[in-house]
C-alpha cells in the first residue's frame, strides 16, 4: 500500500566559518526555515516538527514564501535528505523531479547512466538495460549517447536525466514546480509525459508558486511558513487562506 507518513520531521544543515551576514541571508534565502548562529556554526532549520499524512489518491501542493520549506520537503520524501530527527517512512516507487542530475557519472556514458539511474531507482540490471533503448529513442541524443556525459551541454543531461526519470512508472511523484526540458520540441513531448505520469501515480506532492497549476492537479494544500506548517487541507480552501495572509503583509 502506498503512503507518505511523516512523524515529527525535524531538517537542519550546519555550515561551518560563515563570513558574512549576506553569506547566512542567502543560506535562509536558498534552504528555508530558520537561522541561529553558535560560535563559528550558522544552523538552518529548514523543517521543524513537521508530521504529514498521505495516502493513496492524494494530490498535495505545497504553498509558501521562497525559503518556506518546499523543496526540503520534498527532497525528503524522495529520500535525499535524512531527517535530524522524526521519522519518514515512505512505501512504494518514488520518482523525484527536484534533483534530475544527482547520481549521474560525468565520466560514463549516456547509455551506461541510463542503467545506472534505472537501477538506483529500483529496476535490475536486467530491466535496466531491456528499457534503455526506449530511453535512448526518447532523449533524442543518438551517437551522444555513447560519449562521457561530461561532454554534455546542461540542455543534454537535463533530457537524459528526464528521459530516465519518466521512463519508470511511480507511485508517488515529487516535483519542484513543473518541468521544462529543452528545446520547444522536446519540451512539447516532456509535458505530454509529465502529464501522463501524474495520471498514472497513487501520490503526488508538487511544489509551485502558480495557484492554476496546483488547482489543476492537487486536491490537498499544505501551507508552509519558516519550515513549519501553517496549514493543512483542501486546495481550494488552503490557496484562499495564503492568498489573504499575503494580502495583509503585503
Amino acid at each position: 500500500m502506498t503512503g507518505i507518513i511523516l512523524n515529527r520531521v525535524t531538517v537542519e544543515f550546519q555550515v561551518h566559518s560563515p563570513q558574512s551576514r549576506s553569506l547566512r541571508a542567502a543560506l535562509a534565502s536558498q534552504l528555508g526555515g530558520a537561522l541561529t548562529r553558535h560560535e563559528d556554526v550558522v544552523r538552518v532549520r529548514a523543517l521543524d516538527d513537521l508530521t504529514l499524512r498521505l495516502e493513496e489518491g492524494d494530490r498535495l501542493g505545497l504553498v509558501g514564501a521562497n525559503g518556506a520549506g518546499k523543496t526540503t520537503l520534498l527532497r525528503v520524501i524522495a529520500g535525499v535528505y535524512p531527517p535530524l530527527r522524526g521519522e519518514a517512512l515512505v512505501t512504494g516507487r518514488i520518482a523525484a523531479f527536484t534533483d534530475l542530475t544527482l547520481g549521474m557519472d560525468p565520466e560514463a556514458t549516456g547509455w551506461a547512466n541510463i542503467v545506472y539511474r534505472c537501477v538506483f531507482l529500483g529496476l535490475s540490471f536486467r530491466q535496466a538495460r531491456e528499457l534503455a533503448p526506449s530511453i535512448g529513442d526518447f532523449t533524442e541524443l543518438g551517437e551522444y549517447l555513447d560519449v562521457p556525459v561530461r561532454t554534455y551541454s546542461q540542455g543534454m543531461q537535463l533530457r537524459l536525466a528526464f528521459a530516465v526519470a519518466t521512463a519508470i512508472h511511480p507511485d508517488v511523484l515529487v516535483m519542484d514546480e513543473m518541468i521544462g526540458a529543452g528545446d520547444p520540441h522536446f519540451a512539447g513531448r516532456a509535458a505530454a509525459r509529465v502529464d501522463q505520469l501524474m495520471e498514472r501515480s497513487k501520490i503526488l506532492v508538487m511544489a509551485s508558486h502558480t495557484d492554476e497549476i496546483l488547482t489543476a492537479y492537487c486536491n490537498k494544500a499544505l501551507w508552509l511558513e519558516r519550515g513549519r506548517a501553517r496549514a493543512f487541507g483542501p486546495i481550494g480552501e488552503i490557496l484562499e487562506q495564503y492568498a489573504e495572509s499575503r494580502r495583509i503583509t503585503g
